[in-house]
């Protein structure tokens, strides 16, 4: 099945759990003042109403209190470090996090801890908690993961509140280790699984009841026999096959029509899909669901049959724009694969158009990949997809040493070939000497769990993208191996596959920042989109290569993490792997500050109104970045929450 997008009234890949009526609840922030989930609301806008801080002033913004993340006394015996992604919630002057082994709630103005919940083992998951505000019969809750289960503490006293699942905990059975999305009394999760394949552990999407812990409903993200899009799995290929989950943060709703969508990575196994011939839904789809109960409406699949790790992480933003006179209901996905899919979100159907392009074939043994892949024609992909040998960095462009790494990373790997977009890896045969294919973007991205902003009154939508290749092959694994055959290169396999000049420290531990990137810069963007013409308003390079000298460090940088975006004219960033936090023009593009922190900003920010009447800016510094940071056990990680004087 190639459909694009397909409009759906009910469907069979939906398990319902009878449960009494829900009430309802406010479906977005009732106070400006406040940040009360992840994305701010459930449209995914990240946007604040606040103007305090705007482009006259920006300049101005100073430290005005921090708070730690690691806790020395942590749970039984030693402490625990962060890593932390997190992006607080702050509602009614109280902010909260988790931290390490614990939540807490503090006072936003000053930062002073109210109460400390301390997990008796383990760890919160890092990216964030959630605020239900309770009702008549429960008090608001604070809600977050940890492992494969979900916890409830009251929100007032950060206490276990009994009231929820059993004694204050719900077993998920399937971990997931990011922050349910709240809309009225459902609580939505996705799931964290093997990238290999396992059985017993599908990546379905599940909603709960936000009062009771009940599980509502599931929707199979692999569709069974007789459900819709079980024909695009070879015959049985589908059965216990685990990826095609929604790791990502959050989850994005339209409050207007009760729908949610759930954006699904690739199926497992990543680099080969040999077993599983066909287009493989509902990998790297987004996927519209009735929130009440689970039945899909539409869908869109990105990457049909991947085999590049091209997910779909962030959650879609929403907005109504006005093209050519009539007002359009938008979501904004974006991907690891680079593309903006700009949809209309009641119908799934692309509103400026895609091409089913034809893309290159594979070498390797038992592989059929799609003939063709649907590209966007708006708005163009938001960095380089595809590579010739011209485009290797030289020493003019960087250094010296770092282009002559890059010289010896091709010839060692044995080429370094491309055909554009989707090229798949090399087939390197056995006993055969290694031969490269460089694939742009990389498995980090293009745009990963970042995600976008959304101006509602601009139009625009903001996106930070990598410039970061993967070189390698696939190759034939030993007869023990998990996976017949699996993506590899001279560097390791497959997470270490980056087309860059490695560096290690003395421990052997990767140099994340330090090992940059082997094409020509930019190797790091933030771009504006114009969602009523698919065009891009504004790109700019995000980042600076401080150990180069003047007129060569604006290289942009990778990272990860994503933008807000304020009434006041400025988005907010970190993202970028040289510990800075800047605020930017959101007409324009123009940097009007930035800040160097003790840690990379790995991260989304976000802003809020205090009590005393001040808007602050807060964002996390933190060891997080899965390789692309350098290590760093100072045990300093902090929450940085800045203001005006």
């Amino acid at each position: 099945m190639n459909s694009r997008y397909l409009v759906i009234l009910a469907s069979a890949t939906v398990v319902s759990v009878a449960l009494p009526g829900l009430l309802a609840q406010a479906g977005g922030p009732k106070d400006a003042a406040d940040w009360p989930m992840y994305n701010r609301d459930p449209a995914g806008t990240r946007y604040s109403p606040l103007t305090q801080i705007n482009t006259k002033n920006a300049s101005q913004l100073r430290q005005a209190w921090s708070y730690q993340l690691k806790s020395s006394a942590t749970g039984r015996g030693a402490p625990r470090s962060s890593g932390s992604e997190v992006t607080p919630i702050v509602i009614d002057g109280v902010m909260y996090l988790p931290a390490a082994g614990r939540v807490v709630a503090l006072d936003a103005v000053t930062g002073k801890e109210i109460w400390r919940y301390e997990l008796p083992a383990g760890s919160p998951g890092n990216r964030g908690v959630t605020y239900w505000p309770g009702d008549k019969d429960n008090p608001p809750r604070i809600l977050f993961t940890t492992g494969h289960m979900m916890v409830g503490l009251n929100a007032k006293t950060g206490k276990l509140d009994p009231g929820f699942g059993k004694e204050g905990q719900v077993d998920l059975v399937v971990p997931y280790t990011a922050p349910p999305t709240v809309y009225k009394n459902m609580l939505f999760v996705g799931a964290n699984v093997p990238e290999i394949n396992a059985p017993n552990l599908p990546g379905d999407t599940r909603a709960y009841d936000a009062r009771t812990g009940a599980k509502m409903w599931e929707f199979h993200s692999v569709p069974r026999l007789g459900e819709v899009g079980n024909d695009t799995w070879a015959p049985d290929a589908w059965k216990d096959r685990t990826g095609v989950n929604n790791w990502g943060f959050q989850m994005s709703v339209d409050a207007q029509r009760d729908l949610l969508y759930t954006t699904f990575g690739s199926p497992a196994s990543d680099f080969y899909g040999g077993d599983r011939i066909g287009n493989d839904l509902f990998g790297n789809s987004v996927v519209a669901l009735d929130a009440n109960t689970g039945r899909m409406k539409w869908y869109f699949q990105a990457v049909h049959h991947d085999v590049w790790d091209f997910d779909l992480p962030p959650a879609a933003g929403l907005m109504d724009v006005t093209i050519k006179g009539k007002k359009v209901p938008i979501m904004a996905q974006t991907g690891k694969v680079g593309y903006m899919y700009i949809l209309n979100r009641v119908t799934g159907e692309p509103v400026f158009g895609v091409k089913e392009t034809p893309v290159p074939k594979s070498q390797v043994p038992g592989e059929q990949l799609s003939a063709t892949q649907q590209i966007p024609l708006k708005p163009p992909p938001f960095g380089r997809m595809s590579f010739k040998m011209e485009d290797l960095v030289t020493a003019e462009d960087t250094t010296a040493e770092h282009a002559a790494a890059c010289r010896d990373l091709v010839e060692k790997s044995g080429g370094a070939h491309n055909e554009g977009p989707f090229t798949p890896y090399a087939w390197r045969a056995p006993g055969a000497p290694p031969v490269s294919n460089v694939i742009f973007p990389g498995p980090i991205g293009g745009a990963n769990w970042g995600g976008t902003a959304s101006d509602p009154k601009l139009g625009y939508v903001f996106v930070f993208t990598n410039e970061y290749g993967s070189i390698g092959w696939v190759q034939k694994e030993p007869e023990t191996s998990k996976v017949p055959y699996q993506q590899a290169s001279i560097l390791g396999n497959p997470f270490n596959s980056k087309f860059w000049a490695l560096k290690k420290d003395a421990n052997g531990l990767t140099l994340g920042a330090q090992s940059w990137p082997c094409q020509k810069p930019p190797w790091g963007r933030l771009t504006a989109v114009n969602a009523a013409t698919g065009e891009f308003a504004w790109q700019i390079r995000l980042g600076v290569t401080d150990e180069l000298p003047e007129g060569k460090k604006n290289t942009g940088r990778i990272g990860f993490g994503g933008p807000i975006v304020t009434a006041g004219g400025l988005v907010f960033i970190g993202a970028t792997n040289d510990k800075r936090f800047r605020a930017i023009d959101s007409r324009t593009g123009k940097e009007l500050w930035e800040t160097k922190l003790e840690y990379n900003a790995i991260a989304v920010p976000m802003t809020y109104q205090g009590k005393d009447g001040k808007q602050y800016v807060a964002i996390t510094a933190a060891n997080g970045g899965a390789g692309v940071t350098d290590p760093d056990q100072r045990g300093e990680e902090s929450v940085v929450v800045f203001a005006l004087p």
